[in-house]
């Protein structure tokens, strides 16, 4: 297994085939984002199980795939909907996925993304000042 393979499951995976996880992603995974950290195959299936359950939609663009020895990095956007984020319209969220391989298969993922980005400025009120925040730390 390589990273293109994996960017190419990842420009394919949606609700309907979650069930394909153990393709790619070996029993004793370790996958992290900005908020959890999941052990095990089993959990990382009912995680993306319960992820998918309340999102309209959920698609990966992968930009660019580099394979560096037993291991790699995507960059990727993610094009996500969600009802109660941005009033369900479409966010896209930028983001950088660190991926080593075991046994020709994904033994450790970890995701890069602001996670700001994704939820916190897309909440009605919790946004407009997470924006104010961010923008006055520009200045």
């Amino acid at each position: 297994m390589d990273v293109q393979s994996v960017a190419e499951f990842y420009q394919q995976l949606g609700k309907s085939n979650l069930n394909t996880l153990s393709q790619i992603y070996h029993p004793d995974i370790v996958f992290e984002d900005a908020a959890h950290q999941i052990n095990g195959l089993s959990s990382l299936e009912h995680y993306f199980e319960q992820l998918y359950l309340n999102v309209t939609g959920c698609r990966f663009t992968i930009h660019e795939a580099h394979q560096t020895g037993n291991g790699g990095f995507l960059v990727w956007t993610m094009a996500l909907e969600h009802p109660k984020l941005k009033g369900g319209a479409t966010i896209s969220v930028k983001g950088v996925s660190h991926i080593r391989f075991e046994h020709d298969k994904v033994i450790y993922h970890r995701d890069y993304f602001d996670l700001g980005e994704m939820v916190y400025e897309n909440i009605p009120c919790v946004g407009a000042i997470i924006r104010t925040i961010k923008q006055r730390l520009g200045q």
